[in-house]
């Protein structure tokens, strides 16, 4: 018993050593891929090694292949932090080692999942009898939500799809602005429906939606079963869709409206931004991360519905050694996953930290950044090319081939990261502040090592 708590202890202690260091650290360094794998190889060992020896060899070997991708000067894929209650949370999930598939298997597991998911309806505005289902990312949530649509609207044009398949099903067309996230389209293949069932919708200047576009679209494409596909967080601009309107239009076709707000959601949680998602409550499904905005640990997301029943005859499984839970909702129905992490102890945990006011300043407070880092930027004679309304700037410092060596040279500077993308043609910097631990000070300190660098 000792043993057991001094092991726990040493690797509390490493994690916490580990994230007070992330302020001093480089941000991000050149790794030898090579080297690092080497020192995690070598035999499958024969005999047990005894488990603090196991830890000991774990860290030597890792760090020097961690990113300080939770820390305050680390801006790159929309990656936010981790609180700490919800580390110090999902410490203990793996401690209790509990499978959330149901409330037999975990109870308190489930309980925790039923509150933060009412608490997270209320923040973002979802209506209140939406089902919630905790899953691995964005992929999963928007392959749950399409999966919701799919069967509703084959539902309707009098297709079970859970029980016949698609072969011979009506065509499902799918409409999405030019712009929409990659993980709309695996989804697509993943639920055998195929891009080719995309149409894509032109988009404005900022790559939101272009509404009067879309309208004309489905128009055109005539009666038949169909789902509009938006975004609350254009990827690049942090542009967000005109939600009332296009869910308005989805709606009057007949069709499912479902909102990919991996972290643009989170624009509902502030009064200063959520007029950028005005409208989302009339949407029939909507993904979110909480391991981006929210700085919950990796790996958290959420899938919900307005239709709960459309949500489960999608997702439900139904096996005879299943036991019942006295009428409680399992987790399992609403995802992908039959055993599954108990996400919702940090999900709790973290909201619980921050409280409604705390997740609104937080919001805020990376907007604000934000702009901050946009201003400094352009007072150092670089270009920002994008509208900033939410945590993204897009940053261009001349041809394609100097952003590209700009982009390289600060990444392995090590003061900050930012990764690079192509928008409208341009090779540019993207920047994504989604740190809660992000002050003032580092975005200066950013600032002003690009600015070094791109000279």
């Amino acid at each position: 018993m000792d043993d057991l708590r001094h092991l726990f202890r040493r690797a509390a202690d490493h994690a916490a050593d580990y994230r007070l260091s992330l302020p001093d650290r480089p941000v991000g360094v050149p790794v030898d891929q090579a080297a690092l794998t080497r020192a995690f190889a070598g035999p499958l060992p024969d005999a047990p090694t005894p488990p603090e020896q196991v830890l000991a060899e774990l860290v030597a070997a890792a760090e020097p292949g961690l990113v300080a991708s939770a820390g305050p000067r680390y801006f790159g894929f929309v990656i936010g932090g981790a609180l700490p209650a919800a580390t110090a949370a999902d410490m203990l999930a793996a401690g209790w080692d509990q499978n959330a598939f149901n409330a037999v298997a975990s109870p308190a597991s489930v309980a925790a999942e039923t509150v933060a998911g009412t608490w997270l309806k209320e923040l973002l505005g979802i209506p209140a009898t939406a089902s919630v289902g905790f899953v691995t990312g964005g992929q999963a949530a928007n392959t749950a939500g399409l999966a919701a649509a799919r069967h509703q609207v084959l539902t309707d044009a009098g297709w079970d799809v859970e029980r016949r398949g698609l072969t011979g099903a009506p065509a499902v067309r799918v409409f999405a602005g030019a712009e929409r996230h990659a993980t709309v389209d695996r989804s697509l293949r993943l639920l055998g429906l195929g891009t080719d069932a995309l149409r894509a919708v032109p988009v404005g200047p900022q790559g939101a939606i272009d509404p009067d576009a879309l309208a004309a679209a489905l128009r055109d494409a005539g009666p038949g079963p169909t789902i509009v596909c938006l975004q609350a967080g254009n990827v690049n601009t942090g542009a967000c869709d005109d939600l009332r309107r296009a869910c308005g239009l989805a709606h009057r076709y007949g069709g499912w409206a479902h909102v990919d707000g991996a972290f643009g959601l989170w624009a509902a949680a502030s009064p200063a931004t959520r007029h950028l998602v005005d409208g989302l409550a009339a949407a029939d499904s909507w993904a979110c991360d909480g391991h981006k905005w929210l700085n919950l640990p990796y790996d958290t997301a959420f899938a919900f519905c307005a239709r709960p029943d459309a949500h489960a005859a999608a997702m439900s499984l139904a096996a005879a050694y299943l036991v019942g839970s006295g009428g409680v909702p399992a987790g399992a129905d609403l995802t992908a996953e039959s055993s599954r992490r108990a996400r919702g102890l940090a999900v709790w945990a973290g909201l619980r930290e921050l409280g409604r006011d705390g997740v609104a300043a937080l919001v805020e407070r990376c907007c604000a950044l934000a702009r901050r880092f946009a201003d400094g930027l352009t007072a150092a004679g670089f270009e920002v090319v994008n509208d900033v309304v939410l945590n993204q700037v897009l940053v261009g410092f001349g041809d394609d081939a100097r952003t590209d060596r700009v982009v390289a040279a600060v990444q392995a500077d090590g003061t900050c990261w930012a990764g690079g993308t192509t928008w409208r043609g341009r090779r540019l910097m993207r920047i994504s502040v989604s740190n809660a631990t992000t002050t003032e000070a580092d975005v200066d300190r950013s600032v002003a090592a690009i600015a070094r660098l791109a000279r």
